[in-house]
C-alpha cells in the first residue's frame, strides 16, 4: 500500500535549464531516495527537487517512486518551457565607468545608506550605457525622456522606480554639472496613492496558529509584535532587547535613526522557549550561527502560514507592520506615538492608516441601512427585514 505523500513532477526553465521540478511533503524516506540518485538538487527558491529535463531522468523518476507514492504528472511537463530573457550586459566607456565610481564616492560623502548608493549606482549605469555613444557634455532632458520611454515602460517599471531614477539623475547632474540637462525640467511623476494590505487581529491570530515550526512563529510574531520592518527584524541583536523593562532598540534603522518599541507581554514566554530551544549567539534570527537570517526564507514560510490559514491576501513581512499600525490605530492610540513607534519621520506617512483603520469608518452608517430602519417603522415590522426577502 502506497502512504507515502504523493509526487507532482512539473516543468520548468530553472538555474538556466530545462529542468524536471519534483514536489512532495516533507518526508525522510522520499529526500534520502532523491538524494542517493545523484540527478537531482534542492532548490530553496522554488521548494522542490530539480533536474535536467531528459526522458532518462522521467525514467529514473517512474523507478525511484513507482512503488513508493502516486506520482502525478503535471500538464507542464509536455510543455517547452520559454526561456527567461536576461538584461542586456552595460556597454560603457572607460570614461564614464571612472565618472560614475566617482559618482559613487560622492554618494557615499553625502552619507547616503548603502542601499540608497546601489540603487541610484544602477539606475545612472543604465543610463549611461543606453547613452553610450552620446558625450556626456551634450547630454539633454530628451535623453532622460528616452530612456524612460525605452527601458522603463517597456519593462513595465512601478512609477515609485521612475521617481527614484530621476531623483537619482537629479543628483548626478548637481554631481556633473557639465551636461545639458535641466533639473527644474526633470518632473517626477505623482506618487500611486493604493492603500497597504491589512489583517485582521483574527487573521494575524491564525497565521501564528498555522506556524507549526517555533521559530518560524516567533519571528512573524516578533515582527507584528513590534510593527519592525524585515530588515530591522534581521538586524536585530539579543542585546538590543530588555525583558525586564519590555523594550527593543531598533538599532540604525531607515534614516539612520534609533527608536525604542514595545516588547509585548504575551510574546515573552514565546521568545524564551525560541532561545532556550535555537540559542542563537548574536542576532535574534540566526541562518548558521552569529549570522544574520535571510529574508527570501522568512517571505516563504510566511506564504506557506498564510496558504495554511486560507488567507488568499497579498502578504509580505511588511503588511504585518502595516496590520500592527492600524490596529493601534482602532485601538485608540494616538497617531504620534504610532509614528514614533513605526519610526516615521514625517506625520504625513503615518497619516496613512487613517484611511484603513475602520474603528471611525464603522460608526458611518450607509444610506442603505438607515432606508431600512425607517422601512420598518412605517410597515411596523418586526424590526428585522433582509433584503432576500419579499415585502
Amino acid at each position: 500500500m502506497k502512504s507515502l505523500p504523493n509526487i507532482t513532477l512539473k516543468r520548468a526553465f530553472l538555474k538556466k535549464q530545462d529542468s524536471i521540478l519534483v514536489f512532495f511533503k516533507f518526508n525522510h524516506q522520499l529526500i534520502s531516495i532523491i538524494k542517493q540518485s545523484g540527478k537531482f538538487k534542492w532548490s530553496i527558491s522554488m521548494r522542490c527537487w530539480y533536474g535536467y529535463f531528459t526522458q532518462e531522468n522521467l525514467q529514473l523518476i517512474q523507478q525511484l517512486f513507482n512503488n513508493q507514492s502516486t506520482i502525478i504528472i503535471d500538464k507542464s511537463i509536455y510543455v517547452i518551457p520559454k526561456q527567461p530573457t536576461y538584461r542586456k550586459k552595460r556597454i560603457i566607456s572607460n570614461e564614464n565607468k571612472e565618472i560614475i565610481r566617482s559618482f559613487i564616492s560622492y554618494l557615499k560623502g553625502k552619507r547616503y545608506s548603502v542601499s540608497t548608493v546601489q540603487t541610484y549606482f544602477t539606475y545612472i549605469a543604465d543610463f549611461l550605457s543606453f547613452v553610450n555613444d552620446i558625450p556626456l557634455d551634450t547630454l539633454t532632458n530628451r535623453d532622460v525622456e528616452r530612456f524612460i520611454e525605452e527601458v522603463f515602460i517597456p519593462r513595465k517599471y512601478s512609477i515609485s522606480t521612475h521617481r527614484q531614477f530621476i531623483s537619482a539623475v537629479k543628483l548626478f547632474i548637481v554631481f556633473y554639472p557639465n551636461s545639458k540637462i535641466e533639473d527644474p525640467a526633470l518632473t517626477r511623476p505623482n506618487r500611486s496613492k493604493f492603500l497597504p494590505t491589512v489583517l485582521s487581529k483574527e487573521e494575524v491570530i491564525d497565521i501564528l496558529r498555522c506556524t507549526k515550526n517555533l521559530k518560524h512563529r516567533a519571528i512573524l510574531a516578533m515582527i507584528y509584535s513590534a510593527g519592525l520592518r524585515i530588515s530591522e527584524l534581521l538586524n536585530l541583536q539579543l542585546s538590543h532587547i530588555d525583558i525586564d523593562r519590555r523594550q527593543i532598540i531598533v538599532k540604525n534603522s531607515k534614516g539612520r535613526k534609533d527608536r525604542n518599541v514595545i516588547l509585548a507581554k504575551s510574546f515573552i514566554p514565546l521568545m524564551l522557549n525560541y532561545l532556550q530551544t535555537y540559542k542563537p549567539i548574536v542576532f535574534f534570527t540566526e541562518g548558521k550561527p552569529s549570522q544574520k537570517y535571510s529574508a527570501e526564507s522568512i517571505r516563504a514560510f510566511l506564504k506557506r502560514s498564510c496558504k495554511e490559514a486560507t488567507i488568499s491576501k497579498n502578504v509580505t513581512p511588511h503588511t504585518l507592520r502595516h496590520s500592527y499600525a492600524t490596529h493601534l490605530l482602532e485601538n485608540g492610540i494616538d497617531l504620534r506615538y504610532i509614528q514614533e513607534l513605526l519610526g516615521h519621520s514625517k506625520p504625513e506617512t503615518t497619516m496613512l492608516y487613517t484611511h484603513v483603520a475602520k474603528k471611525d469608518l464603522l460608526n458611518i452608517e450607509s444610506p442603505l441601512d438607515i432606508v431600512l430602519k425607517k422601512l420598518v417603522k412605517t410597515v411596523g415590522n418586526d424590526g428585522n427585514i433582509r433584503l432576500s426577502e419579499n415585502y
